[in-house]
């Protein structure tokens, strides 16, 4: 039954489906746009094969589970096929939610019902929670729709792709264009090409065109500046703190996401001199995913006699925020900040 498809290839598969669809499906992913796309996708394709009657739950680690199970034993007076919709957000489903998700893994791997469909829909999961028995057993016994993020590297193309779907086009800049105005806010990004299909023709979209259109929506985020920071990305970094001060985000949080990474990627740096297994560390302080490949590309970046002295400085741009001159350091600490956040980005990039 295990079968591990991405947004892309479901609807190949719901197509070679047709009226026999796998009595489980799983959604992964923390990119709501998408996973709302490719439930849309699954729902369509259980009407067309007749399930005609759909139960939506949204589920914690303290709802009433028991709800989940009688979805799947009720019976239609007219026959008519079933589909139960689970909606996990925090990923957490508690004991009984993961005793009842086993439970609706073994009815799918052992005795599918043909009237019943269920889709469970879920965020991404860390490797932690990956590993626990509910989600090893949903994962044997379900088709498993992993929903990945569109970074800002692949962010043009997937604007271009979409523009494609209404037969219009743009070149790189304006691409790259809409991709700053837009980053991090996919559902914006939608909204925005959907704009431009109902005020432009099919074809070509000039720059000017685009920037009237568009609106400023980027959603500015300190763990995107995290991961700016961390690949290295100066301009991005610097972007993403400007957007940070002029939306009005509180100091202490952009300084806690530079500073407690600076500290997490001294600690690595020292571990690994003393020849520590950084794997291990790194899963102790939950470092995973996306996050670890990028901290092991700052490591590399920054001279491991770089880290105690940036620790200082994240040391000091926290007293300017509490109003504290610090010697050597610039009044502003909004522009300390970006000082500080360089000393990873920068490092190594200097011709």
């Amino acid at each position: 039954m295990a079968t591990a498809l991405d947004a892309n290839s479901l609807a190949g598969h719901l197509t070679r489906a047709g009226q026999t669809l796998a009595p489980l499906y799983m959604v992964s992913g923390d990119e709501p746009l998408l996973v709302i796309e490719a439930i849309d996708a699954l729902r369509a394709a259980a009407r067309q094969a007749g399930y005609s009657e759909r139960t939506s739950l949204v589920m914690d680690a303290r709802s009433d589970w028991s709800a989940a199970l009688a979805a799947t034993q009720t019976i239609s007076l007219f026959g008519d096929r079933s589909l139960l919709e689970i909606k996990l957000d925090s990923g957490k489903p508690g004991r009984t939610g993961a005793e009842t998700l086993m439970r609706l893994a073994e009815q799918a791997r052992a005795q599918p019902n043909p009237d019943v469909l269920v889709i469970i829909a879920l965020p991404r999961l860390d490797k932690e929670t990956r590993n626990s028995k509910w989600a090893l057993a949903l994962t044997a016994s379900s088709v498993m729709v992993d929903v990945a993020t569109i970074d800002r590297p692949r962010l043009p193309a997937w604007i271009g792709a979409r523009l494609a779907r209404q037969n219009q086009r743009a070149d790189k800049a304006v691409l790259e264009w809409m991709a700053d105005k837009v980053e991090g806010n996919l559902l914006a990004a939608h909204q925005e090409i959907q704009k431009l299909g109902l005020l432009y023709p099919e074809g070509e979209l000039s720059s000017e065109d685009v920037e009237r259109a568009v609106l400023n929506v980027a959603r500015y985020d300190v763990f995107g500046l995290r991961d700016a920071m961390l690949a290295g990305d100066s301009v991005r970094t610097l972007r993403m703190i400007e957007g940070l001060r002029a939306e009005g985000e509180a100091e202490p949080l952009v300084l806690w996401a530079v500073g407690e990474e600076i500290r997490l990627l001294s600690r690595l740096a020292d571990a690994r001199q003393q020849g520590q297994d950084l794997g291990g560390l790194m899963r102790r302080l939950r470092i995973f995913g996306n996050h670890e490949r990028l901290a092991m590309q700052a490591l590399a970046r920054v001279p491991p006699k770089s880290w105690p002295a940036a620790v200082q400085h994240a040391h000091d741009v926290d007293r300017l925020i509490k109003g504290l001159p610090t010697a050597g350091r610039l009044s502003n600490a909004w522009e300390e900040m970006a000082r500080l956040a360089l000393r990873v980005a920068a490092a190594g990039n200097r011709g």
